[in-house]
């Protein structure tokens, strides 16, 4: 009983939590160690329906070489874990000179 219990529990945990992940795209030669600007995209419906809009484009400004990551970091994680319940979720975008 224990044992289905754990893993119950295990499941559940796994279910309901997702990892960290990291997407980086290259414009023009990519970031040369310029200045960051960063923002949080929203989503509901699961990732389904975007609350906010983030261009990288204006994030970049009028540099024509940048690196775009959009990223799912633990703060992400965390924010998410609590808004899950009414399907929103978040993302970090990030651009670097």
């Amino acid at each position: 009983m224990l044992r289905r219990s754990c893993l119950a529990l295990a499941l559940a945990a796994s279910l309901s939590l997702s990892s960290c992940y990291t997407m980086t795209h290259q414009v023009g030669t990519g970031g040369g160690g310029g200045p960051t600007t960063e923002e949080r995209q929203w989503w509901a419906l699961w990732g389904l329906v975007p609350i906010n809009s983030v261009d990288s484009h204006q994030l970049a400004g009028n540099r024509q070489n940048y690196t775009v990551i959009t990223q799912f970091t633990p703060l992400d994680v965390l924010i998410s874990f609590f808004t899950q319940f009414v399907t929103v979720y978040v993302q970090t975008i990030k651009v670097e000179g």
